[in-house]
């Protein structure tokens, strides 16, 4: 039990991997942020297609 304790400490103690996990969250919310404003620009340029292809 002592040991599983010893191991548990160590690993609230070791920070090696706390600094990906950090980037790979910022990835992430700066990946859904672009998804968003090109799903929007997206549909705005299509509507400026169609604009422009009805009145030729």
């Amino acid at each position: 039990m002592k040991k599983v304790q010893q191991l548990l400490a160590k690993f609230m103690r070791e920070e090696s991997g706390q600094d990906l996990i950090e980037y790979a969250l910022i990835a992430a919310l700066i990946a859904l942020a672009a998804i968003g404003a090109m799903s929007t620009l997206g549909s705005d340029i299509s509507n400026e297609f169609n604009s422009v292809g009805s009145s030729l």
